[in-house]
C-alpha cells in the first residue's frame, strides 16, 4: 500500500517550471478552487508535480492564506493515489497549480470535494503524450 505523503520531488517550484506551467497550461474551475495543468515529457520521479496558492489580496493575513494551503495539501495528499493510477494508465507526467478563488476561508469538506471534482476532471480531459515514430 502507497503511504499518503507528499515529498519534496512533488512539489512544483522553479521559476521556468512555474511559468511554463502559468503560460501554456489549461485551466479548470470548480468552485473555490481553479486547477492549472500542463503535461510535461520530463523524466520527473513522481507521476505530478503540484503547487498551491492563495492569493495576498483577498486574504490579507498569512496565518488565513496558511490555512487554506494546509487544507488544500491535505485533500490532495489523501487523494492523490487514484490520481496518481490514472495517470500512470494513460502514460503521462504533469505539472498542476491549485488557486484558492474563493472571497472566504473554506471548510475543509468543501476545498476537499472540489479538488477531488478538479482532479478526476483533468484526468478525463488530458490527452496521452504522442509517441513519435522512426521510419527506416
Amino acid at each position: 500500500m502507497l503511504k499518503n505523503t507528499f515529498h519534496k520531488q512533488e512539489r512544483l517550484s522553479g521559476k521556468k517550471a512555474i511559468d511554463s506551467l502559468f503560460a501554456k497550461g489549461k485551466g479548470s474551475s470548480i468552485t473555490p478552487l481553479k486547477l492549472i495543468i500542463k503535461s510535461s515529457l520530463n523524466t520527473q520521479i513522481f507521476p505530478a508535480r503540484a503547487m498551491f496558492v492563495v492569493p495576498k489580496k483577498k486574504f490579507r493575513r498569512a496565518h488565513d492564506r496558511n490555512l487554506l494551503k494546509r487544507r488544500m495539501r491535505e485533500a490532495y495528499r489523501l487523494h492523490k493515489s487514484s490520481f496518481y493510477d490514472s495517470l500512470n494508465e494513460k502514460g503521462l507526467k504533469v505539472s498542476c497549480a491549485f488557486l484558492y478563488t474563493g472571497g472566504k476561508p473554506d471548510t475543509y469538506a468543501v476545498i476537499e470535494k472540489s479538488l477531488i471534482d478538479l482532479l478526476s476532471q483533468s484526468v478525463n480531459k488530458l490527452k496521452s503524450p504522442t509517441q513519435t515514430k522512426i521510419i527506416d
